[in-house]
């Protein structure tokens, strides 16, 4: 029996303090760079499918590092090209964004099947080279989450 995806998926911005941001270059779609994301399993909470993701997509442990929940959620259209992974007419998805703060640009591990490539730019020139809006209006507001991070921390 196909499970479908659950409508609910997290965007998580690595980064490092210096404001360097990775990004991942999509298999299914070469030429289309985004930030670690995904959709939570049943049962998973939104922190645990965040650490997965990372995971899955970078090889980094997430638990080693400041793993922050940005409280910030969007709610976006799913592409038609990926509506059949969801239940008939989920046509919406809400992502949570989390920041994981990096002590400097490392390696990542890809999982061929998800990603071609990665790259460590500046967030200006990151928030440029997304292609998802959600990535790019979060991207934007890192100066300012990462500030509130230090003015709280």
């Amino acid at each position: 029996m196909k499970t479908h995806k659950i409508p609910i998926s997290v965007l998580v911005v690595i980064y490092t303090s210096d404001q360097q941001v990775l990004l991942l270059e999509r298999a299914d779609h070469p030429g289309y760079w985004q930030s670690v994301t995904g959709s939570c399993d049943p049962g998973e909470s939104l922190r645990q499918t965040a650490v997965r993701e990372v995971r899955e997509e970078t090889g980094l442990d997430a638990e080693k590092y400041a793993l922050t929940d940005w409280n910030l959620q969007y709610e976006f259209e799913i592409f038609e090209e990926w509506r059949h992974r969801y239940a008939p007419g989920v046509t919406r998805n809400a992502e949570h964004v989390f920041g994981l703060e990096l002590p400097l640009p490392l390696p990542v591990t890809l999982e061929p099947r998800e990603h071609l490539n990665y790259q460590w730019l500046p967030c200006g020139e990151a928030e440029k080279k997304v292609f998802s809006w959600t990535n790019a209006a979060v991207l934007e507001k890192l100066p300012e989450m990462t500030k509130k991070q230090f003015s709280h921390g």
